[in-house]
């Protein structure tokens, strides 16, 4: 629609907002009130229409964040920004699916990069593909998805007051009168859970399901090694290297440090350069990694001095130092 004033030529305006079932609460009659260019989104910063309303009884009032664009990009919801279809943070979706974020996050583009974006939508209610995943990365969705709404979400936020010891409103505060708990989901923001980087509650959900799929990360640090069983006949040393950094696009080249390959076994050793990248590859997979068309299975390998290792599964230290 063109806008009059060319200066709001890049403004947004909506009719209804883009929203979760959790978040547009229970009640089948929600009213809403719409408020035009309330305030710049928080991701791309262009003006856009505000909506606020009260998604249920005992509820607090929600309010959308983001644009309609910039929703649209990642396919999540304006308030929560949580994955519309799988109920997931971006970085847990993003990661079983092998996608790389290119959204800007810079002042100077993610401006430019949102116009050019909706030109590309042209009415179409996502980018996003999830028929190029692989099997296992579908697999990794399909348990952790959350398709059922969580309505506990949209209780009201503590009680800052009460915290301190100095509210007096008693059952009349619309807050909650508990006590904050401090832990790693303590600090959380708009930036890194749309952009799906450093998001506190992505990685607990990762690193809580390679655990339950016995890819729990040892306790000896010296480990960045991952050990690949049943991979295909035809597969190579370079094919391997290849699936690897193709699974793993958010991991530089430079952090692996080598593939080593046991034809005879038909299986292989991931060495990684740090941990941090081990570990990040052993929640990417969780479910197997696909090499040469097949799901391969995925184990932690063994430090150099680990007791019972097989002869045809040597230790990882020992692969990497004869590499």
């Amino acid at each position: 629609m063109p806008k009059s004033d060319i200066n709001k030529a890049g403004w947004e305006q909506s009719e209804f907002p883009i929203l979760c079932e959790t978040c547009l609460g229970d009640n089948a009659f929600v009213r809403m009130s719409k408020q035009e260019f309330g305030r710049s989104c928080g991701t791309c910063a262009r003006p856009f229409t505000v909506f606020r309303w009260n998604p249920g009884s005992g509820m607090r009032f929600k309010t959308t964040v983001i644009c309609q664009t910039c929703a649209k990009i990642k396919n999540v919801c304006q308030t929560c920004l949580l994955d519309l279809e799988y109920g997931l943070p971006t970085q847990v979706r993003d990661t079983a699916l092998g996608v790389e974020s290119d959204a800007p996050t810079s002042d100077v583009n993610r401006e430019y990069f949102a116009q050019n974006m909706e030109s590309k939508l042209d009415g179409a209610k996502s980018l996003l593909d999830v028929n190029r995943a692989s099997s296992a990365g579908k697999e990794m969705l399909k348990q952790l998805a959350r398709t059922d709404p969580y309505y506990k979400r949209n209780k009201p936020h503590l009680c800052s007051f009460f915290a301190k010891g100095e509210c007096n409103r008693g059952d009349a505060c619309p807050y909650r009168h508990e006590m904050p708990v401090q832990n790693e989901l303590s600090k959380q923001n708009i930036q890194d859970r749309y952009h799906g980087r450093s998001d506190p509650v992505a990685r607990k959900i990762l690193s809580t399901h390679a655990a339950n799929m016995g890819l729990q990360p040892p306790e000896d640090q010296s480990i960045t090694s991952l050990f690949l069983s049943s991979l295909p006949e035809n597969s190579t040393e370079e094919s391997i290297r290849t699936c690897v950094l193709k699974s793993l696009p958010a991991v530089q080249p430079s952090q692996l440090k080598s593939v080593v390959y046991v034809a005879k076994s038909r299986c292989a050793f991931v060495n990684w350069k740090d941990r941090a990248t081990a570990e990040l590859a052993a929640q990417t997979w969780a479910n197997g990694v696909e090499i040469g068309g097949e799901t391969v299975s995925v184990r932690w390998g063994r430090s150099k001095g680990a007791s019972g290792s097989k002869a045809a599964k040597p230790s990882a230290s020992s692969v990497t130092a004869s590499a």
